[in-house]
């Protein structure tokens, strides 16, 4: 995010002097996927792949967002234009519209939440809370945080999502305990339905969740795992957690191959769905810059860190530990 320097000769929407935020997405937009509204996968900007980002391992030659200046391919696409100047008291909510918001976002349309669905969201990071957040605002009726960091669950808790620890027990218990206690699953509304569960559930953890047997431990697949597990019978699952084709810190070879084993047949027999991948911002930046204009929208309550670019490796080094960190800016004066 920021105040464009200079255009090119190929640009004729953005402007000098224009105040704008782009996507992580690198993307031509016209391509086969980028007009089904799949930027996410554009099969022209990566010569490796489908799918093109700046400074995200194997996702084209295009160097990280995290600069004093950035050559921005393909601008008047990329270029979402804002309200305001720089410095002003929406800075930093415009500012996550550039991965995490829409992220989050497109996380709640992959698990298909809408009004009165329940949600349990793995993971209390940037998405995982964005993605709490998101299906509040879209109205689901009960939202479930898992995590271990008592500053991110009680962020969580802050936005009006239930956090569940799960150093505290296994995590699917614990929701079904606590749903145990809605008039639904009671028995008052459909006594004859097994709904202990929630209708939709989010990964936005990934290939480096912990285990439930050492919580210090990573288990590629426990997050997806919990989700089978947690999620009703036809219920949506969606996956925004990252998982690599190699992990060379996996346990074993089949995990180092990123190979997993899930609970497959309880997936196929409960009749979930899945959706997985990167998300194609571009899908919701002006819708939810147009929430945050209208004040309906204040993502900006994940960050918790305001660096300037040489403190940045430091606040990264602090993000890893999964804690205090949960979301730093990194600001250019």
């Amino acid at each position: 995010m920021g105040v464009v320097e200079e255009v090119g000769e190929g640009v004729s929407v953005v402007k000098e002097g224009d105040r704008v935020v782009m996507p992580f997405n690198v993307a031509c937009g016209t391509c086969y996927n980028c007009l089904r509204g799949l930027s996410g996968a554009c099969l022209v900007m990566n010569p490796e792949s489908a799918g093109a980002a700046y400074g995200y391992a194997e996702m084209g030659p295009y160097r990280g967002g995290q600069a004093e200046l950035l050559r921005v391919p393909r601008a008047d696409w990329a270029c979402l234009q804002l309200p305001g100047r720089p410095g002003d008291d929406r800075e930093e909510d415009f500012l996550l519209l550039s991965d995490v918001f829409p992220t989050a976002y497109q996380a709640t349309e992959m698990a298909m939440v809408s009004p009165g669905k329940t949600v349990a969201v793995f993971g209390a990071g940037p998405v995982g809370l964005l993605s709490a957040y998101s299906s509040i605002i879209k109205g689901a009726s009960e939202v479930y945080v898992v995590d271990r960091s008592p500053a991110r669950l009680e962020r969580a808790r802050s936005i009006g999502a239930v956090p569940i620890d799960f150093t505290e027990g296994d995590p699917v218990q614990q929701i079904k305990e606590r749903r145990k206690e809605n008039a639904v699953v009671k028995g008052s509304l459909h006594p004859e339905m097994k709904l202990d569960g929630v209708e939709c559930g989010i990964d936005a953890v990934g290939y480096q969740a912990y285990g439930r047997q050492d919580p210090e431990e990573y288990d590629p697949a426990q997050v997806l795992s919990d989700l089978v597990n947690v999620v009703n019978p036809a219920g949506h699952l969606g996956i925004v957690g990252a998982y690599m084709p190699q992990d060379p810190k996996g346990r074993n070879e089949q995990e180092r191959n990123g190979l997993l084993t899930i609970p497959f047949g309880l997936l196929w027999t409960k009749g979930l769905s899945m959706q997985t991948g990167q998300a194609s911002v571009k899908n919701f930046h002006a819708p939810l810059r147009d929430l945050i204009v209208a004040g309906k929208a204040e993502p900006s309550f994940i960050v918790s860190d305001r660096v300037n670019i040489d403190e940045a490796p430091e606040a990264y080094a602090q993000f890893d530990k999964r804690d205090e960190v949960t979301k730093a800016v990194i600001r250019f004066e």
